[in-house]
């Protein structure tokens, strides 16, 4: 009877131990991400001196529009009395991860698509491309990793598997 805890007990480490096995796989950026079907490598760590340097970039350019913890406005679905859009989220409520790297940045860059009416201004003349990936990976950060993990997947099969960080190295 005394030899029952001591199994319980060994049971019990075991599965701690594989629980954070299959934790550190899961998490560590070493999984694949695969959607459809096609796999691309796993999501590309963040780089951290960029994320702090966007955040500084974000709140002097961009979050005047997009709100200061990247919320957008209320209602952004909504068009507006001329026709354009408001200014969207770009936290996980929001829809620009659902887009890849290259699309992001030429946005960016060169503004909203005058087609829609849109309002985003073009900021090709007042930042270098390495401010606008650090903008960018800063909006990453607020992702959760569901969201991380598609638009990398997204990014990854449209824009040839290179994240915009990569491309500044």
């Amino acid at each position: 009877m005394k030899v029952r805890p001591i199994w319980i007990g060994v049971i019990a480490i075991v599965l701690i131990g594989v629980s954070l096995l299959l934790w550190h796989t899961t998490f560590s950026g070493n999984v694949p991400v695969v959607m459809g079907g096609t796999a691309v490598p796993s999501v590309p760590t963040l780089d951290a001196d960029a994320v702090a340097t966007g955040k500084l970039l974000y709140a002097q350019q961009c979050a005047s529009c997009h709100g200061a913890a990247l919320q957008g406005v209320p209602d952004w679905k909504t068009r507006l009395a001329d026709g354009s859009l408001p200014p969207p989220p770009h936290d996980s409520s929001g829809h620009t991860w659902h887009h890849e790297d290259s699309l992001l940045l030429n946005i960016i860059a060169n503004g909203g698509d005058p087609k829609y009416n849109s309002k985003m201004p073009v900021f090709k003349e007042k930042l270098t491309k390495t401010q606008m990936v650090a903008i960018l990976e800063f909006i990453k950060s607020a992702w959760g990793r569901k969201e991380r993990e598609f638009q990398w997947w997204m990014t990854a099969t449209r824009d040839g598997g290179q994240p915009a960080s990569a491309s500044q190295r």
